[in-house]
């Protein structure tokens, strides 16, 4: 699963010529669900996304995260940010969760940040949108929860190796 987070002044989605969500300050999640993830990788993105530090403390550093900054959230469903672009011009969609049970954890993913406190706003799952934003800064950041999590794994192995030594 992956998450593209844009920190924003703004954001607002429309679907077929009409505003169906926007939101102030805060950020937009561009959420893209792969063949293999479930609930554990859902649970652990908004987690992430809900304590990512990205917005400025009263010394201009990023040291806040949204809930702490009392912004806003806008998720919207992306299947292209799983895509193989390996591979030729072309890209492949074949990682990509068929649409319903993507659809239950993109839901799963939004009321947990809901959970964590925010307010969230969303997109039209599945529909073809158009997303207007004013990106803050710009400040962006891709969260992978399978790369993320097998890091850790690593880390954790790493650590025993070294006990056992």
């Amino acid at each position: 699963m992956r998450a593209l987070i844009q920190r924003t002044a703004e954001c607002r989605v429309e679907v077929d010529g009409k505003q169906v969500s926007a939101t102030g300050p805060g950020i937009l999640v561009l959420l893209g669900i792969a063949e293999g993830d479930g609930g554990d990788n859902a649970l652990y993105l908004a987690r992430k996304t809900a304590q990512l530090r990205i917005f400025e403390d009263q010394d201009g550093k990023m040291n806040r995260s949204i809930r702490q900054s009392g912004g806003e959230a806008m998720v919207v469903s992306q299947f292209t940010l799983v895509a193989d672009t390996g591979k030729g011009n072309r890209p492949g969609f074949g990682q990509a969760m068929a649409p319903g049970p993507a659809e239950a954890l993109y839901r799963m993913f939004i009321s947990e940040l809901e959970g964590q406190g925010i307010i969230v706003s969303t997109g039209v799952f599945g529909a073809s949108m158009k997303v207007t934003l004013v990106n803050d800064g710009p400040v962006t950041f891709l969260l992978e929860s399978r790369k993320l999590e097998k890091k850790h794994v690593l880390r954790a192995k790493s650590e025993e190796r070294r006990a056992e030594s």
